[in-house]
């Protein structure tokens, strides 16, 4: 506290009314005492020592000291252990123990052979040993002789040259004088050797220490540390299984010593990163490696989604493909679609060019009488994925496709004009109009079952995208049966399952795109049905399970680990249409990305292949018909099209009408119009012009009556 300092006032002059009273004056202290010097100086000092940036320097300081003294403490250990290494035949016990670990005998035996080689070598050379004073004495003694016969004769060849007689020895005392010279050069460097060598000893231990980071992670640099980048080498392989947290992996590596890599194959590049075959010591299972994929994936320096885990045909192994850091997040090529504008597809031979797989290989897909679903969440580029395999197909001018898109925002709109039906929109109605829309192939698939054994239909693809739409949606007929769900009397559900059961055989295919596979959006009997199954990233292994089967995903397969929104158009698929590494059940893709630009420039090669296409936007229902009409109508701008196409597009467009229509009944039509189909190139054919003639004389004639 501060205290009152009294002034007393001594006055020299007279007082006055204002200073007669204050003789004695209380004036307060403004300021508190002085603080010692000490004391601040303490403060400043105990501020500075507490201060985040000393402390980190401290920190700092103290693992540079560490990390350099154990760099040279465990060289020494390396440099020690390969010199025994060298030495002894311990290098080839360990590899016999390992291999007697791995249960591979016949490797043993081989390191064993060696074993015995390698001592065979080292007695012979040890027995040398006893023999080598003898034989260098010899040696030393016949090689100075020599050495002195060649200088005195050298001696005596520059005596006769100069006629001096002292010349004979002048060779010899040149040689002693130069032996006397290094004997003087090593007495002065020898002192200053034995001063600096320890030094340049430890120097070396420090860089073998150093190029092995051979100290604790924590001092480490930080470059060093995070090891993003690092290249995988069978050493840090086998240490990210021996941290596996598993005991009966950890104690047979253990006992493996060094040679723990015998239990890796050839570490190969493929694609973007490294492949290698893990075989597991016994005890120890494939599942407990599966399980702990997280954390393998971070003893190896890299994020979970850079490896993956598959099983292979050998027993009691892994396959562990390792991407390059940040190689998955680089987006690959554009399509062979998009860069070949001559490319055509053939449905039957061919295979659709769908990405790349994580090898970089080419990844296509067969079609060929395989029904086909796309899972995935929302905006991880399903859509996109089931387009593009319809965009190769649609260059087979032969295919012919009824699309439902229940998402109606444009994303099939360039099919307009090539699809024979195209329903877009989310509402009821367009999903009764799809439902109505996969009967009509339901219908025109007992048809082509009725034909005449040997009959060759063309490719009927029924495409429906957003299905959980149809499968959710409430509406129902006027008979109150639902036209969504998965019971029985379900008209969607049912025409699907039709088509899955039978279609195959005569070449009426479905396709569904759907999101977030559930028991009430993707019901189990319509996923089991299809042939091939794909899924973009997912939420849950119960998803996984429902989109791509058990079988897949026991195998290894994850698409719930595939990281949503980064993962775009990456799916793992579940085929027999596409080449999967032996031993697998599934391969993941990358999958080409196709804009909407480019997309209606493949379309509009494909509709170049075709004689034109009218595609309707609605299904017809309505009880009144005209057959002249309706078959001029799915004719379209086509010049003649074969009468088994237009029997079934009649069948789209009006099921109840023309559902069990036959040749004959077509045959019938358009005789008594006079519009009689005709042989084309040897195939039946029905002809536009006289089908537009057969209406014009008709109608003319209907004026002609009415007035």
């Amino acid at each position: 506290m501060s205290e009152n300092v009294v002034h007393l006032h001594k006055p020299t002059d007279p007082p006055t009314p204002d200073t007669a009273p204050t003789l004695l004056t209380v004036v307060p202290e403004a300021s508190a005492r002085p603080v010692p010097l000490w004391v601040r100086s303490g403060r400043a000092v105990k501020a500075v020592a507490t201060h985040e940036t000393t402390r980190a320097a401290a920190r700092a300081a103290a693992r540079a000291a560490t990390r350099h003294s154990l760099y040279t403490l465990n060289g020494g250990r390396i440099a020690a252990r390969r010199a025994w290494d060298g030495r002894t035949g311990s290098r080839y016990e360990r590899m016999i123990r390992a291999a007697e670990a791995a249960g591979n005998l016949e490797a043993a035996e081989e390191w064993e052979e060696r074993l015995q080689r390698f001592r065979a070598a080292r007695h012979h050379r040890r027995m040398d040993l006893l023999h080598s004073p003898v034989e260098a004495a010899k040696g030393v003694a016949v090689g100075a002789g020599m050495s002195i016969g060649v200088l005195v004769a050298l001696g005596v060849v520059m005596a006769i040259n100069t006629g001096q007689v002292i010349d004979v020895i002048t060779p010899l005392s040149a040689t002693v004088d130069f032996i006397a010279l290094l004997i003087r050069i090593v007495q002065i460097v020898w002192g200053p050797a034995l001063t600096i060598g320890p030094f340049l000893a430890l120097l070396a231990l420090w860089s073998v220490g150093r190029n092995q980071h051979a100290a604790p992670n924590w001092a480490l640099p930080a470059n060093v540390r995070n090891g993003e980048g690092e290249p995988i080498t069978p050493s840090i392989v086998v240490k990210a299984l021996r941290d596996l947290g598993v005991p009966a992996l950890r104690n047979a590596i253990k006992e493996m010593g060094d040679a723990g890599a015998s239990m890796l194959g050839p570490i190969t590049i493929a694609g973007c990163g490294v492949e290698v075959d893990v075989t597991l010591p016994s005890g120890v299972s494939t599942i407990e490696v599966q399980n702990r994929r997280r954390k393998l994936a971070e003893n190896l320096t890299r994020h979970e989604h850079e490896v993956f885990i598959t099983i292979p045909t050998a027993a009691r192994t892994v396959r562990l493909w390792v991407a390059d850091s940040g190689a998955l997040d680089e987006p690959i090529g554009p399509s062979p679609l998009v860069t070949d504008d001559t490319m055509t597809a053939d449905y039957t031979k061919g295979k659709a060019p769908w990405g790349q797989d994580l090898r970089g290989d080419a990844a296509a897909l067969s079609l060929y009488q395989r029904h086909l679903l796309i899972t995935g969440l929302s905006n991880q580029g399903k859509t996109v994925a089931l387009r593009s395999l319809a965009l190769w197909l649609s260059l087979d001018k032969s295919v012919q496709f009824l699309m439902g898109d229940l998402k109606g925002v444009g994303d099939w709109a360039m099919f307009d004009g090539l699809a024979t039906t195209l329903i877009q929109g989310p509402t009821d109605e367009h999903v009764i109009q799809v439902t109505e829309m996969v009967e009509g192939a339901v219908e025109e698939m007992n048809r082509r079952i009725q034909a005449p054994p040997g009959t060759v239909f063309p490719p009927l693809i029924v495409l429906v995208d957003e299905a959980q739409v149809a499968f959710m949606c409430p509406a129902k007929d006027a008979d109150k049966r639902p036209y969504g769900g998965s019971k029985a009397n379900s008209r969607y559900f049912m025409a699907v399952r039709k088509i899955h059961n039978q279609g195959r055989a005569v070449n009426v295919l479905m396709w569904q795109g759907t999101q977030d596979p559930t028991n009430e959006n993707l019901p189990k009997l319509v996923r089991e049905g299809a042939h091939t199954r794909a899924s973009l990233a997912l939420g849950t292994e119960s998803q996984a399970r429902m989109a791509l089967g058990d079988k897949a995903v026991d195998g290894g397969a994850a698409p719930n680990l595939l990281r949503p929104g980064l993962d775009q158009g990456t799916l793992v698929l579940a085929s027999s249409g596409i080449a999967i590494p032996a031993g697998q059940s599934s391969i993941t893709v990358r999958t080409h990305y196709i804009d909407d630009d480019a997309a209606e420039a493949i379309t509009d090669r494909a509709k170049a292949l075709r004689d034109g296409v009218t595609t309707l936007h609605a299904i017809d229902r309505s009880v009144e018909h005209d057959p002249l009409a309706d078959i001029s109508a799915v004719i379209g701008d086509a010049p003649r099209v074969r009468t088994k196409d237009v029997l079934t597009r009649l069948g789209t467009r009006n099921v109840d009408a023309y559902g069990g229509w036959s040749f004959l009944d077509l045959k019938r039509v358009l005789d008594d119009a006079g519009a009689e189909p005709h042989k084309s190139d040897g195939v039946m054919v029905v002809s536009r012009d006289r089908v537009v003639r057969a209406l014009a004389n008709r109608d003319g004639k209907g004026s002609a009556s009415a007035e």
